[in-house]
Parts: structure tokens; sequence; C-alpha cells
């Protein structure tokens, strides 16, 4: 028999409804008609049950020793929560658009206190320029009907590469056209002058690995090896993700 939905709480903010919803073991955190943003696994909250969020964690695992991490888009927190459990972060910053989602977040759906992580509350395309420079930063800006406008902002992407320490990684989180192509690819292979890579998942999402500079390179035995390394820890293998990955042209 399928589980039962239960409604945990369900709010209406500037921008619409988000709802939390549990379903057996797993919670989910909606918006605007039911739209899933985030799925927590109730008894470990850093377990990754989406494919884009353990390709974007395979996008940290590309620098080999991170100490400050950047988070555009909170959601349920849980792509945050296992950086924190399996990187040697040191500080940890989200920006989050709305108020009541890290509210839900730390209620209903096990976002913990971390003291490596400050949360700040706006418009992360105004609130960048405060930022720390980061080794890691991760945009996932994503809306009841699909991905903000930053995803496809030359300006605002170029500044959050440039808020990269050196040796740094933006990951992002974008949708897919019907060619599996990234959304906006001419822009992006522009703006990075076609130096990143594309890891496409199932779920129709391409995420990108986009280095600091032009000089920096994937090292791929290195990603790989603490791929290896993680795997028995953290219970999923990204190893074919890594595997999966190609070079934009």
């Amino acid at each position: 028999m399928a589980a039962t939905e239960v409604l945990l709480e369900e709010v209406v903010d500037a921008y619409g409804r988000i709802r939390v919803v549990e379903v057996g073991p797993y919670r989910f955190l909606e918006f605007g008609e039911e739209v899933e943003q985030s799925c927590v696994f109730t008894r470990d909250p850093a377990w990754l049950e989406y494919d884009y969020n353990r390709a974007m964690l395979l996008g940290a695992l590309c620098h080999a020793a991170p100490r400050r991490a950047l988070f555009l888009g909170l959601g349920a927190g849980t792509l945050t929560q296992a950086c924190l459990k399996w990187l040697p972060l040191e500080a940890v910053e989200a920006l989050e658009l709305r108020p009541e989602v890290p509210r839900l977040a730390r209620q209903h759906l096990g976002l913990g206190d971390d003291p490596r992580l400050d949360i700040r509350i706006g418009d992360a395309m105004e609130l960048l320029e405060a930022a720390a420079p980061a080794d890691l930063l991760f945009v996932d800006l994503y809306t009841d009907v699909g991905p903000s406008s930053a995803h496809l902002a030359w300006r605002f992407l170029e500044n959050c590469q440039a808020k990269l320490q050196p040796g740094g990684w933006l990951v992002i989180n974008q949708w897919s056209t019907n060619d599996g192509k990234p959304l906006g690819a001419p822009l992006l292979r522009g703006l990075f002058r076609h130096h990143y890579w594309e890891c496409p998942v199932v779920e129709g999402n391409v995420i990108l690995l986009v280095p600091a500079s032009l000089e920096q390179e994937l090292d791929e035995a290195g990603v790989r090896a603490r791929v290896r390394d993680l795997t028995p820890q953290a219970g999923f293998d990204l190893e074919p993700y890594l595997d999966n990955l190609r070079a934009a042209t």
C-alpha cells in the first residue's frame, strides 16, 4: 500500500504557498501548486535523494579541501547539510529569499543549528556583493515555475564566478532543454568561454561545474579518489555522475 500523505504545515507568503508534507520516511518541501522543491529522508537529513543534489555534491568534490561555501538558495538544506557533514568546511553562508523556508526547514525538515552555518534572508542577486569569497558557490534558485532569472543573468553569473577563491568551483543547477543542453547554453558558453563541465541527470537538469579561472582544470583522478573515499560513509556512490561528466563544447 502507498504511504499516506500528511500535511505538516502550510503557509502563504509574498511569493505564494509553501507546504511541508510527509510520506512515509520522507518529508517534502513544496512551492505553489504542490511543486516539489526538496526531499528529506527523516532518519538522515544529510542523505541526498535527488540525482541533481548528488551531482552538485560531486561538484563540491572538485575542490580538494574547501573551507568556505556559499549557497544561493537553501530549500530544505539537504545539500548544505551534506556538505557540512562530509567536507572540511569552516564557514557556510546561505542566501534564501523567503524567510519561512529556513524556519520550516528547521522545524520540520531536520535542518540543524550548526554554528558554521549563517543564513541571510533576501534576494541573492542583491546580497551576493556583500557575501564573503568562497571556495564553493552553489546556485540553485528555483520557484514553483522554474529557475529564477538569475540563472540566465550574465552579470550575476559573472559575479558568482568572481566570488570564488583561487581554485574554487561554481556549481549551478541548470534546467535543460529538449536536446539535453543546459538552458541558455550559448550565453553560458560565451560567459565561461567553453571552460566548464556538464553533468546531465535523470530529473532533466544539467549541473554545471565552473572553475574559478581559465587556467584551472578538473583533476579527475583526484575527484575520483575523493568520491571513492566518501561512498562508504555517505551510503551512495557519486562515481556514475563523474563518469557522466562532459566538457562544454
